[in-house]
Formats: structure tokens, C-alpha cells, sequence
């Protein structure tokens, strides 16, 4: 079963210096029919203008990714960890019992675009954990390359949680494919070209959440960068 989540159905928000599209209720978007699918809570497409971002905040109990897809942003923590977060890079922060961070964009002359995700832990009051990772355009190429897992593997980086996030980019023609073994909950969220699953096309931005299938195989309908979270069944 394929629910489709359009991108010009989500959530919206324009600060001036930040711009949003929220797939699940945040902030002051509340939508009871969107409040996340099993352990997944967040999804937000945030571009935010050159030389501004998020001042230090605090957060516990989350399991946060952020993907830079388009220019950079600048990362500090009060675990000591400071980084420049690039297109490609895969970052994670484990927030436990309690972490505050701040994250600008580091140029001063063009807006950022990335992901922030956020997920359920599986254990409160863990101790707070960073990472970062770089997958290059190979490791990605028509397969679906774990980037964040429960248990790290195939180079992916590690959360408290069991999930797997995958990203691939997928060749206009291919087609990857991906095997259920034990009742699971799937969400596929496209960045950007077009894919197609079942009888079902997704665009730049849309989201479907994908129940009772043993396999998932999406093809690649113009070429395509996509992410799919595999999460307990919700």
C-alpha cells in the first residue's frame, strides 16, 4: 500500500532568512493526519539565506541527520564538535540526555538547502554522540547505500534506533530494488528528479509511505536523488 505524500501538500514557512517544507506537523505547521510514520517525526526541507542559520537551542531524546544538498553549513556543539557540513555529507547527532548546537550557513553570499531529519530514540537519556560522513557520488550510483543504520553497517553512520536510511542516486532507467524481510514501515522521500513505484510517479519533494510489500523496486524515471527509510511497522 503507497500513500503519497505531495510536495506541495506540506507544510510551509518563510521567515525572510529561512524557507521550509515540512512533510510531518513542526513548529507551528500541525496537521494531526501528518505527525510522522512509526519512529520517523520530521522531515524538513529548509534553505536558509547566506550568512544566517539557527542559534545555539537545545535538544534530548532525538536522534537527528542533517543532509546538505546544496551549499554549506557551519556546525557547533557543546559535545567540542565543530564542522563544515558539505553536498554529500551525512551528519548525525545522537541528542540523549541533553546537547545544545548551532548551525549557520557558511557562506556569506549564497543561500543553503539541506534536510533536517529527526527520529525517536530507542533509549531516553542515552549519552549524546556525534558523526559525520562523506559518501561520494560512487557509493551512491544506482544502488541503495546506507548512510545512517542501527547497527553502522556497510560504512553507515550509527544511531540509536532501529532504522535504516538509505540514499541513492538513481539513473533515468534504472531501477534499484529493496527486500522486506520482516513486517517493516517504508517512507520515500525524493530530492529531486522523478521516480516511479508501482503505478505510483513521485517528483522533487514528494514523500509515500509504503506498507505490506516483501519488495520495493523504484525506477528511475528522469535521473533522481532519493533517500528511503526503512523503520519498525508502525
Amino acid at each position: 500500500m503507497i500513500q503519497l505524500r505531495p510536495a506541495d501538500e506540506r507544510g510551509a514557512i518563510d521567515a525572510g532568512w529561512l524557507e521550509g517544507r515540512y512533510s510531518f506537523s513542526f513548529g507551528d505547521y500541525h496537521d494531526p493526519a501528518h505527525m510522522g510514520v512509526s519512529d520517523l517525526r520530521v522531515i524538513n526541507d529548509d534553505y536558509v539565506a547566506a550568512g544566517q542559520g539557527f542559534p545555539t537551542h537545545g535538544h534530548r531524546d532525538m536522534e537527528i541527520i542533517t543532509v546538505v544538498l546544496e551549499g554549506e553549513m557551519a556546525h557547533k556543539d557543546s559535545m567540542g564538535n565543530g564542522s563544515t557540513i558539505r553536498p554529500g555529507d551525512i551528519q548525525v547527532m545522537s541528542a540523549g540526555r541533553g546537547v545544545t548546537h548551532s548551525e549557520y550557513n557558511a557562506s556569506a553570499s549564497e543561500r543553503s538547502h539541506s534536510l533536517q531529519i529527526w527520529l525517536f530514540p530507542n533509549a531516553r537519556a542515552i549519552e549524546p554522540q556525534y558523526g559525520q560522513k562523506h559518501f561520494s557520488p560512487d557509493m551512491l550510483a544506482n544502488r541503495l547505500q546506507p548512510v545512517v543504520s542501527g547497527d553502522g553497517r556497510d560504512q553507515s553512520l550509527t544511531i540509536s534506533q532501529d532504522a535504516t536510511l538509505y540514499r541513492c542516486r538513481l539513473d533515468a532507467g534504472a531501477q534499484v530494488v529493496h527486500h522486506v524481510d520482516a513486517p517493516r514501515c517504508l517512507w520515500l522521500q525524493v530530492i529531486a528528479g522523478r521516480v516511479e513505484v508501482g503505478d505510483v510517479e513521485l517528483g522533487a519533494g514528494d514523500g509515500a509511505r509504503i506498507d505490506d510489500v516483501d519488495t520495493l523496486t523504484i525506477k528511475g524515471v528522469a535521473e533522481a536523488d532519493l533517500l528511503l527509510f526503512d523503520l519498525r511497522a508502525a
